[in-house]
């Protein structure tokens, strides 16, 4: 699957000391993108080049949904990885689907509105694209 128009890339989050791997960062980025699209009337949509406040907001919101995920889940991802469940008897092991996985982030991220709400808007809050304040939503 190819991501395209990210606001933050993997090589741009690798660099600012994301650890995640590749699939799951694509998924969250795309979820903090609609978080971030739906609260500034989709005003980034588009621009050539995504300002650094909002490349920073994504990767703190990223890390935040990240953290709520791991501490949520019932499986210990250290030490059994993607596995989702194991039958010893017959020995079979299931792993974690990539649908799983954004279908838990989307309930979580709904869970935790508040928090990242606050992110966009400690992160945003002064950030002008095209003249024009990218999270104001008065009447002009």
């Amino acid at each position: 699957m190819k991501f395209e128009n990210q606001y933050l890339t993997y090589e741009e989050y690798r660099f600012l000391g994301g650890k995640m791997e590749y699939t799951p960062f694509n998924l969250l980025e795309f979820e903090a993108r609609r978080i971030i699209d739906g609260r500034t009337q989709e005003r980034l949509k588009g621009i050539e080049e995504i300002p650094q406040e909002v490349k920073l907001c994504v990767n703190k919101m990223i890390d935040v949904i990240s953290t709520y995920i791991y501490a949520t889940t019932s499986h210990d991802v250290e030490n059994k990885g993607n596995i989702a469940s194991e039958n010893i008897d017959g020995y079979s092991v299931s792993y974690v689907t990539t649908d799983q996985v954004l279908s838990n982030a989307q309930t979580i991220i709904k869970s935790k509105q508040t928090e990242l709400e606050d992110i966009m808007f400690n992160y945003l809050i002064d950030c002008v694209v095209n003249g024009e304040h990218i999270m104001y939503n008065g009447v002009k």
